[in-house]
């Protein structure tokens, strides 16, 4: 069992924090204000290469093993302050690309890949709809044959980076009450400029502002048979495949948030002096800084055995549910405690911990609210819940 980097993740780890330092998040709080997308950042990291860290080299990307790519996200969460923007990156690769890698032909990876690699496109994951969040099985979206292709009707919402995004990897009906509930879904490639294809209004959020959310709408869109991403009828293998990186590479940044805020904290505490002395000396803020630490190496231990699995081909569906659970609500609290340790100055907008509390608070929620999680969790260790059918 060995727990260190390698000279190359750590020369990797050190270029990403410097670059991300000088070059993203200059504007984070305007940009968390105004609830606007990080264009020129957006450039940076895909000029860097991030948008490109999994993708094999043939289609333009870096190509890095998967516990290589976590480390380097880690690197980004820390050293960039918009939260939104890694968020943006995230959805980016672990709602559209992975889906490609995964499942794509020889044909869609030729055609898609490089261009998300290099920035030129935006990736998105059309999922939810008004009454089909985690019960995807209930979606009514629906995709019928129509000649040589498919005919889109239906509309989607929480689409993260949708008001941008050139791509959807998009969930539909194409089945009906004859087949399995889980054969009835199917996967696509829908272009934001296929005919019928309408953003709707952009959502306001509390959190992660610069990464915009939003509907689409599917008006009669006529979708290629050549976009279909796997085989009819498989969307939700396509969608359960993909879970693994989503619950988990997703939120590598969160660890890296954690060790930010780690840091911020103790300076704060070790510089700021209250009845003769510096606070870091009181059990009351010494003791939360602590537990911040534990947090994080428990969290980065949860988060680099899931990128070892995933390297070594193996499955790790326990392992990312429970690093999902620690890592999002680990990084809530500290943030949460944070605001404590520096007082008023947490409550204010001026020193950014406020928002980075704000930005937390998405965590439990997105990519499969935690208290969905648990439940699988407790199915996965032999409870037959409602997904087994034990609830019937």
């Amino acid at each position: 069992m060995d727990f260190e980097l390698t000279e190359e993740q750590r020369r990797l780890r050190k270029e990403i924090v410097a670059f991300a330092r000088e070059e993203l998040g200059r504007d984070a709080d305007a940009r968390d204000r105004e609830g606007s997308f990080p264009w020129a950042d957006w450039r940076r990291c895909a000029d860097f290469g991030v948008l490109g860290w999994p993708v094999p080299e043939e289609y333009g990307g870096s190509g890095l093993d998967p516990l290589t790519t976590i480390v380097a996200l880690e690197a980004l969460g820390y050293g960039c302050r918009d939260n939104g923007l890694v968020f943006a990156v995230n959805n980016h690769l672990w709602a559209c690309v992975i889906h490609l890698l995964l499942h794509g032909t020889p044909e869609q990876k030729r055609r898609f890949l490089p261009q998300l690699a290099s920035g030129a496109l935006i990736g998105a994951h059309a999922l939810s709809e008004p009454e089909a969040g985690s019960d995807i099985l209930s979606m009514t979206t629906t995709a019928r044959r129509e000649g040589d292709g498919y005919r889109l009707h239906g509309g989607k919402c929480f689409v993260s980076n949708g008001p941008v995004a050139d791509v959807f990897v998009t969930l539909a009906r194409t089945g009906d009450g004859g087949a399995r509930a889980q054969d009835q879904l199917s996967a696509f490639l829908v272009t934001s400029d296929m005919p019928g294809v309408v953003k709707t209004r952009e959502q306001s959020k509390m959190g992660l502002r610069s990464t915009p959310m939003g509907g689409v709408e599917f008006d009669g869109t006529p979708v290629p048979a050549s976009h279909l991403l796997g085989r009819e009828g498989g969307g939700y293998q396509v969608f359960t495949s993909a879970i693994e990186w989503e619950r988990s590479f997703m939120f590598a940044a969160h660890v890296g948030a954690m060790e930010r805020l780690l840091e911020t904290s103790v300076r704060h505490a070790n510089s700021r002096r209250q009845f003769g002395r510096s606070i870091g000396a009181y059990q009351a803020v010494s003791h939360r800084i602590a537990d911040m630490r534990i947090r994080l190496e428990l969290s980065r231990m949860l988060l680099y055995r899931v990128g070892w699995l995933k390297r070594e081909g193996r499955l790790a569906l326990p392992e990312a549910t429970m690093a999902k659970i620690v890592i999002s609500e680990g990084l809530v609290q500290t943030a949460m405690e944070a605001a404590e340790v520096h007082g008023a100055r947490g409550y204010l907008a001026d020193d950014g911990i406020e928002r980075e509390l704000r930005d937390a608070l998405g965590g439990p929620v997105y990519a499969g609210t935690n208290a969905v999680q648990r439940g699988i969790l407790a199915e996965l260790t032999g409870v037959r819940g409602a997904l087994s059918g034990g609830g019937m």
